[in-house]
């Protein structure tokens, strides 16, 4: 019997590689932590994930479907000009890829090859950092993982592919970028990277502005503890994030609702 409230999708499991499919169901995991841990914007922004055995082809969003009902096969696959390589049937609905959503994780997947997911949000705490002239300050032991942080000046809304080079430009080789006046874009090397450094820049923009709304002055750090405590987040000094809660976050969402991977 159908499911009241989902989607009928047929299956792509049997319709790509085991290595896409794993990294469907990772990416779909990926969007329901986003939702769950309150980072999403309704059907609004996009995390893509790089097809591992197909050079040039990245796994991302159908514009339309909410965050929380994302599976592993509504997934389109997409190459870096745009063409969908893959699609499940939609019927009516006819759900295609966000302009914005193509422009800016295309951009990345092109140009930082080691990038395995990249993840744009619009949290509320994101987009009020992005608003404020100081930025992300430095101000959490969480915070300092962040002290290089890249910041990308508003533009618009991502339309059109001659922001591409400025975006890049502004991420650089860093993991994440504040988007002025906008939200956050994050990078990493694996899902579970990506959401890790997700999820730290959250709590960094949560707790300053937690902080910042005491209305006392802020407790600040000397700059040789900022760098250190920066350099032992960095992949040369520590082992790559997102290894260890990874399954455990897959085990969390099996427990609520297993169908992200269908």
């Amino acid at each position: 019997m159908k499911q009241a409230g989902v989607l009928d999708i047929p299956s792509m499991r049997g319709k790509c590689s085991e290595a896409e499919w794993q990294a469907r169901v990772d990416l779909a995991a990926c969007y329901r932590l986003v939702e769950l841990y309150g980072m999403a914007d309704m059907m609004a922004n996009h995390i893509s994930c790089r097809v591992p055995d197909e050079e040039g082809a990245f796994l991302i969003n159908p514009y339309g479907m909410m965050y929380e009902e994302i599976t592993a096969s509504c997934l389109l696959k997409v190459d870096l000009a745009g063409n969908i390589l893959s699609s499940p049937d939609f019927g009516a609905l006819k759900y295609g890829v966000n302009k914005a959503g193509y422009v800016i994780h295309s951009a990345v997947h092109a140009a930082r090859p080691e990038v395995g997911c990249v993840i744009h949000t619009h949290s509320w705490a994101s987009m009020a950092i992005s608003s404020l002239e100081c930025g992300l300050l430095p101000i959490t032991q969480t915070a300092m993982r962040f002290l290089k942080i890249g910041y990308h000046d508003y533009q618009g809304v991502v339309l059109d592919t001659k922001e591409q080079q400025s975006l890049l430009k502004d991420l650089g080789d860093r993991e994440a970028v504040i988007l002025r006046n906008h939200g956050a874009l994050v990078v990493g090397r694996t899902t579970g990277e990506a959401f890790n450094w997700t999820h730290r820049l959250e709590l960094a923009c949560r707790s300053q502005i937690g902080a910042m709304s005491c209305n006392t002055p802020l407790q600040g750090v000397p700059q040789p503890v900022l760098e250190e405590t920066w350099n032992n987040y960095q992949p040369g000094t520590r082992r790559p994030y997102g290894v260890m809660e990874w399954p455990g976050l897959l085990r969390k969402l099996d427990r609520l609702d297993p169908g992200y991977r269908d």
